[in-house]
């Protein structure tokens, strides 16, 4: 495997590994808990860290697959250049957005390493956890761009569904 396929495909390894990750911690609290009546103290916890960090990449993951939800009522009714106009608008919104994700997620790293605050069960810096949030949104607006720059090549635009411009 080449270092770029591994880059491109980097979103999709990181969620089925953390899934899977997630499934066994998960399943070992439930059999530590009702089979032996004994919860381990941080499963819960690295389980919950681990969903954060798998929602986060995963939005990413899901830009690229272009499997978020959306309504496609309006765009529908639309053609050829207003089409294209329309998609390019509603992606420069969400690329806003996740910028603005990125720098407010940030923001909250620093406050967090700068409070010292700590996990309950685990001890790890929260910092580490909410590290999703600028990381995720950070994939999301590179994938973000990759979709506008496919919308304004005009070969793949009249190729597509959205009619021709």
């Amino acid at each position: 495997m080449t270092v770029k396929k591994f880059l491109n495909n980097f979103e999709e390894y990181f969620v089925v590994w953390a899934m899977a990750l997630m499934t066994v911690l998960v399943f070992c609290q439930v059999v530590m808990r009702y089979i032996f009546s004994n919860s381990l103290s941080w499963s819960e916890e690295l389980a919950r860290f681990i969903f954060m960090w798998l929602s986060w990449v995963g939005a990413s993951y899901a830009v690229k697959e272009r499997s978020h939800f959306r309504v496609e009522m309006f765009a529908n009714l639309m053609k050829g250049r207003r089409r294209k106009k329309f998609e390019l608008l509603i992606l420069a919104v969400w690329f806003a957005f996740s910028v603005n994700m990125v720098w407010l997620g940030t923001q909250l790293m620093i406050f967090l390493i700068e409070t010292g605050q700590i996990s309950a069960a685990m001890e790890i810096p929260m910092s580490w956890v909410y590290a999703s949030v600028p990381v995720g949104c950070a994939l999301m607006s590179v994938r973000l761009v990759v979709e506008i720059v496919k919308i304004l090549k005009p070969e793949a635009w009249e190729n597509s569904s959205g009619g021709s411009a």
